[in-house]
């Protein structure tokens, strides 16, 4: 099944030197994105994270320290990568919870804010664990019906994610629609604000999603605890979270 796109939908993946969204960093990023008309358009950088890549991450998705030391850092390719993703939604194998905060981190620190406010995020994993429950792999094999070759290499997995994509579609006709607004509100799993996910809106209510204040509003905690605001300012969170809570708070008159 074709998609049904009113603008261009931009399927991508990253591979960093980790998994912590506030201290790794980007090591290659493989976008496809795919036009209304049904053309597509690749875009393939490796990145100089400017640190060492762990040898055991390297041995997950195969790029050492030595394949990206001529390769530009991300400041290096920041414009012409915010151009790339211009007016595109967004869709990716659980990127709502890692490829997303991660590219928005690294726009943060060069100086760009990427939003997602306009965009629709389409999560293939989110779908995949409301219907079926597995990795990439397992899940290309079950709607594909054929083995992934290159898992872990961001091109590979853009491509099997596509894929999936389009198989769920097919196969769940009858409960998915295959419209970006439909499945953008079905394969998120709450309303957060950031990217970090520090922070949900609960029946209009901005609260914490995270330690002693999870669930508590944001408007009672820095009411009654104003010092936990600058807590938050000093700590290893998010710049993302930091941003939105700023907001909230300025909004709240605080």
């Amino acid at each position: 099944m074709n998609l049904k796109l009113s603008r261009p939908l931009a399927i991508f993946d990253l591979e960093a030197t980790g998994p912590h969204l506030a201290k790794d960093r980007i090591v290659e990023i493989y976008i496809l994105k795919i036009h209304p008309d049904g053309t597509e358009e690749p875009y393939h950088r490796r990145v100089n994270p400017k640190m060492p890549i762990p040898p055991e991450v390297t041995k997950i998705h195969g790029i050492s320290d030595e394949d990206i030391k001529d390769a530009p850092t991300f400041f290096g390719i920041a414009e012409e990568l915010m151009a790339f993703l211009d007016g595109c939604d967004l869709g990716g194998y659980n990127s709502n919870r890692f490829d997303i905060p991660m590219l928005k981190e690294e726009f943060y620190r060069v100086g760009l804010t990427f939003s997602t406010d306009d965009r629709k995020l389409i999560d293939v994993f989110r779908i995949f664990v409301k219907k079926e429950a597995r990795d990439l792999s397992s899940a290309f094999r079950f709607y594909c019906k054929k083995e992934m070759v290159n898992a872990h290499s961001a091109d590979a997995d853009v491509l099997a994610t596509y894929e999936v994509l389009k198989s769920q579609l097919d196969r769940y006709e009858d409960d998915l629609e295959n419209d970006m607004s439909f499945l953008h509100e079905f394969s998120k799993d709450g309303d957060f604000l950031d990217s970090g996910r520090r922070l949900v809106r609960v029946n209009d209510e901005i609260q914490f999603n995270f330690g002693k204040h999870k669930g508590r509003s944001v408007k009672d905690v820095l009411s009654k605890e104003p010092m936990y605001f600058d807590w938050i300012m000093k700590s290893d969170f998010l710049a993302d979270t930091k941003i939105q809570l700023k907001k909230v708070k300025e909004d709240l008159g605080l």
